[in-house]
Order: C-alpha cells, then structure tokens, then sequence
C-alpha cells in the first residue's frame, strides 16, 4: 500500500478564527474544519511505517499465547520460586492412610458376617410370559377385551358420599355468588310513555343541518313554546314567593299593631290610677297620688296580656292554616292537570312505537335528576347553505351517557371532587410526665 505523504510546506488549514463566514464556495473551504480528517490519515501513514494498518491485520498477526513463562523470573525471585507459597504446600499435603470411604462399594471385601438372602431376579421375562406374548403377536388371544359404552359421565361433578359430608360437616358451606334477581329483569325506561328507548334514536327532519322550511318552522316554535313556559314558570315562582314574603311581612305588622295596643290601653289603665285621663282630661291637683298596685291587680293585668297574646297568636295560626290550605287546593289542581296531560299525551304517544326521550316521568332512579338535554337547534341567522360552511355541533359522549340514563342502563349520579376524609385527632403530648424526680 503506498505512503500518503502531506505536501510540501505547512500542512494545516489557514488560521482564520476572526473572519466571520460569507456567503460563496470560496469562504466555505476557507473555514471548514478538517482537523479530524488530517489526524486521522497521520495515524493510519504511522501504522503502516510501523508494519501495517492494526485493523486490516488477523488476530493471529497481532497476538501470541505464551505457554512456557518468562524465563527471567526465577532469577528475579529465587527465594520466592523455591520455597512456594503456604496454601500451595496445605493443598499438596496428603496423609499416607486412606480416607474412610462416605458410601458403600461393591468392591469392599469387609463384611458384617451375615450372609445376605438370595433373591429371585424379577428383571427378566420368563419362559411362560415370551410365550404368551408370542402368541398375543399371532393373534391368538386367551380372551378377548368387548368394548362397552360408558355408562357414566367422566366430566361429571361427582356428589361426595355421605361418610365423607358427615366428616367434614363442621367445615362451612361454600357458597356461590348468586346473580340478583333483578339482572334478568328488563331495564326501566324513564320515558314518559313507558316505552323502549333506541340506543341511537333517529333523529327528526328538523334536526337536519340543511331542514325543509315546514320542518324547520315547526320545531323552532316547539322550542320556543319550552323556553316560554319555563320562564313562565319562573316568574310565577318568583311571584309566589314575593307574595309569601309580603304576608309574612303583614302579618308581623299586624302582630306589632295588637301589641302596641295592649301596650297603649295598659298605659291608660296605669295613667288613670294616677289622677288624669288619656282622653285629655285637666289634671285634677287636689286628686290624691295612689298607693303601689296590689297582687291582685298584678294578676289581672297579667291574664289580660296572656288572653292578648293567645288571640294574637290564634289569629296568625288561622292565617297560617287558611294559606296552607290554599296551596295544597293549588297543588292538587296543578296535579290533576298535569296527570291529564299525560293521560292525553299517553294516548297520542300509542300510535308510536318507541319512547320519547325528551319527556321523562316525574318519578326517576336514584336521588338526583337526569342531566338537561342539549338544544339541538341552529338559529335562522345561523343556517347554512353549503356543507362547506357547516360547523357540527353536540357531544357524542355525553348524548350516549344521557340515553343509557334514560333507558335505565345506568343510575344517576353526581360527581365527587373529594371524597370524605377520616377525621384525626391531634392531642398534644405532656412530656413534664417523662420527667421523675428521685
């Protein structure tokens, strides 16, 4: 393989640190770096100077087994080389008797002096077995083996005698684990018809993102009578509730009338023991002052203020009574028209074969209410006449958890952020108890 030799003159790349790069073939040679590239071919023109190129050589070429020692060492170490090492002299050590031997050998000539019983051998066929077999391989069998049909089960679970119960009768029954009933019965639909609900209900034509105008026109106005009627709704309640408010209101304006009343007519009575009436009568001078009032009057002005308040009390009762009565009148009312509207909805909802899932029963599973359906429904301004200029709306994962809810799949549930907490106990520790004075 011939020597690469550099070329004449300094052999590295121009140092040019400071020269920022520019743009164009020449200052892209001027500053790439082939310091890598130059140290590599020095050591492979090394290696061939000194033999030949390390990695295209056999390991035979590059290594030797030396397998008689380095002759220079005994002379190095004498003393070490003849005496030898302690472990070395403790191993070669060995005693001129024989070690007692851990088992027994068939070659061992010493004996017990008993004689040992002969056996028959019983690893050998016999004369009598070769001939039966022989004539078993002819074909001529001494009986012959009938194949019969079990008359068992093999797999069967076999029942256990009753020895062995009366055994183990102490042991506890096994018990399976048992299906509730309510697994083979059908799942109850919260519809307000009592009918099954599809799992993927088919929607309407007014549902389209592209709807005919009569199909469009009459489910906006059926939305729009929903949204009217709750908040109908909600200003009768708040309604109901001003009215609430302001008769509780009168009636503790009423209550504080009687009493001042009772209040106003004791002042009388007090100012007419004392000489002058309420009615605006002259102060009479000569009139003698009174004594203090005796236990009897005591009394009586105190049965006259009890009689007050109870008549003042029953009135508020009464009221409270009259206004009970007019809600549960109210209630029933309300009851019976909407059981009537049911009973009309139940008998046009014959005529369909599936359940209504937007109109649930009043009566549902679990302890907290079915999530609101989401309105499906694009606004005029917002309807589009290309699919280009379509935006899909709805959850698909909220809709499937709904309808399972709905067909009684599922029980109702409210999501628990944090779960209760065990309550701990702090005491803090008396450590002046650890201390004992001798």
């Amino acid at each position: 393989m011939p020597v690469l030799k550099p070329l004449s003159g300094n052999p590295e790349r121009p140092q040019q640190y400071k020269q920022p790069s520019r743009k164009g073939k020449k200052a892209w040679r001027k500053n790439v770096d082939v310091s890598d590239v130059v140290k590599g071919l020095e050591e492979v023109n090394e290696q061939i100077i000194k033999g030949g190129v390390i990695a295209e050589k056999e390991s035979a070429q590059l290594f030797t087994l030396d397998l008689v020692g380095d002759a220079a060492l005994p002379k190095k170490f004498p003393k070490h080389i003849k005496k030898g090492l302690k472990a070395d002299e403790i191993i070669a050590a060995r005693s001129a008797v024989a070690a007692v031997p851990m088992r027994k050998r068939s070659g061992d000539k010493t004996t017990d002096g008993i004689l040992p019983v002969k056996r028959l051998k019983t690893d050998y066929v016999t004369h009598k077995e070769l001939t039966r077999l022989k004539k078993v391989a002819d074909g001529r069998h001494e009986s012959t083996i009938e194949v019969v049909d079990a008359d068992h089960d093999a797999w069967a679970v076999v029942e256990e005698s009753e020895e062995k119960k009366e055994m183990f009768a102490f042991l506890p029954k096994i018990e399976k684990a048992k299906a509730p009933k309510t697994m083979h019965r059908k799942p109850i639909t919260l519809a307000a018809n009592g009918k099954f609900v599809p799992a993927i209900p088919k929607p309407k034509a007014g549902h389209s993102y592209n709807p005919a105008f009569e199909d469009y026109r009459d489910r906006l106005i059926e939305e729009s009578d929903k949204v009217v009627a709750v908040e109908r709704k909600r200003i009768a309640d708040l309604e109901a509730e001003r009215v609430k408010l302001e008769a509780s209101i009168k009636s503790a304006a009423e209550a504080e009338a009687v009493e001042a009343r009772a209040d106003m007519s004791e002042w009388e009575e007090d100012s007419a023991w004392e000489g002058f009436e309420s009615g605006g009568e002259e102060l009479v001078g000569k009139a003698k002052r009174p004594g203090r009032k005796t236990q009897a009057q005591r009394n009586k002005i105190k049965r006259r203020k009890e009689e007050e308040r109870k008549v003042k009390h029953g009135a508020i009762i009464k009221k409270k009574q009259q206004q009970s009565e007019r809600i549960k009148q109210i209630a029933l009312e309300v009851a019976e028209a909407e059981r009537a509207m049911e009973l009309a909805k139940v008998v046009l909802d014959d005529e369909e074969e599936e359940g209504n899932d937007e109109e649930l029963r009043r009566r549902q599973l679990g302890k907290f209410r079915l999530p609101e359906k989401d309105l499906e429904l694009v606004l005029p301004d917002e309807l589009q006449d290309s699919l280009r200029l379509l935006k899909p709306e709805g959850d698909l994962l909220k809709d499937r958890y709904r309808n399972m809810l709905v067909r009684g799949k599922l029980e109702s549930r409210r999501r628990l952020p944090f779960r209760k907490q065990a309550n701990v106990k702090i005491t803090e520790k008396w450590t002046y108890k650890d201390f004992k004075l001798d």
